[in-house]
């Protein structure tokens, strides 16, 4: 990262929001002088950005825009700070007030970045030889059994050695910060950010045995589709998908680089996971009756 007097930022949300619009709009009133904002645009559009141009990434949305736009900006090594304007906004750490509050730090480069794993998927049709589909995810790789909803049969097997076979509706690769997605809601475990792993989940298996399994992130998964159905897709992070056949072979690996987002300093890690999802919560007492 270049060290400038003032920070390079570019602006990134889905304008066609009004909200979003008006949120750019007001945080760009307040930086005006105090940074230099290279660009605003769609988080469809990052992509044709000249993303050596800026220091930080400021994204506005939820959780679906920071991981939209974060497949392209890790690419290139640039830090996300993420402004909730959606429902949960666990990645999103920021509210337009609490920005507007750090915003000393961005002025000095003081921000605590942090890194964070991903995965490369990468699906090899066996059959042709070739490879049909290759995506970075930030969250989670899963598959799911799709139309016509029968459970299909999956074998893994992780550094060329077998694992399990899965019967199932499908199953779950996460990365720790997509721990607290899909992967919580099926039943897995929730992962430190800053640990190095991966979570394998199945979704309903047809076992009473088979629980999630957590495994080193050097490792090469590999899963083949024993029995699938017409519908059975690979989806990443819920927003890019592709069909999977069964003469296909999905391979998943620790992606090369890293996503890096920008930490909230005025909560820590463990208050996001408790006010987000209301994590270790006592329970609710009844008061006595006077």
């Amino acid at each position: 990262m270049v060290d400038t007097k003032v920070p390079r930022l570019f602006l990134l949300g889905d304008t066609k929001k009004t909200h979003v619009a008006e949120a750019i709009n007001e945080f760009t009133s307040f930086a005006n002088g105090k940074a230099q904002i290279n660009a605003t645009c769609d988080i469809d559009n990052c992509k044709e950005l000249t993303l050596n141009q800026c220091d930080y990434a400021v994204v506005f949305g939820g959780d679906g825009s920071i991981i939209s736009a974060a497949r392209t900006l890790s690419r290139n090594d640039i830090p996300v700070i993420g402004v909730n304007l959606g429902k949960l906004g666990f990645l999103a750490e920021f509210s337009i007030n609490e920005l507007k509050d750090s915003f000393h730090n961005i002025a000095s480069h003081k921000l605590q970045i942090e890194k964070r794993m991903m995965l490369n998927c990468e699906i090899f049709c066996i059959s042709s030889g070739k490879d049909k589909f290759n995506s970075t995810a930030i969250n989670d790789i899963y598959i799911t059994a799709g139309p016509p909803f029968r459970m299909i049969e999956l074998k893994i097997s992780v550094d060329g050695q077998p694992l399990a076979g899965c019967v199932s509706d499908g199953l779950i690769i996460s990365t720790p910060t997509g721990s607290t997605a899909y992967n919580l809601s099926a039943g897995g475990p929730i992962l430190s950010q800053d640990i190095q792993a991966i979570v394998i989940t199945p979704i309903c298996p047809h076992s009473l045995s088979f629980r999630p399994i957590v495994i080193n992130a050097q490792s090469n998964l590999e899963v083949f589709g024993l029995k699938v159905n017409d519908g059975t897709t690979v989806s990443i992070d819920g927003q890019i998908s592709c069909k999977l056949s069964m003469n296909d072979v999905v391979k998943i690996k620790k992606e090369k680089n890293n996503f890096l987002i920008v930490n909230n300093q005025l909560r820590t890690r463990w208050d996001t996971l408790a006010a987000k999802l209301g994590w270790a919560e006592k329970p609710k007492y009844k008061k006595p009756e006077n």
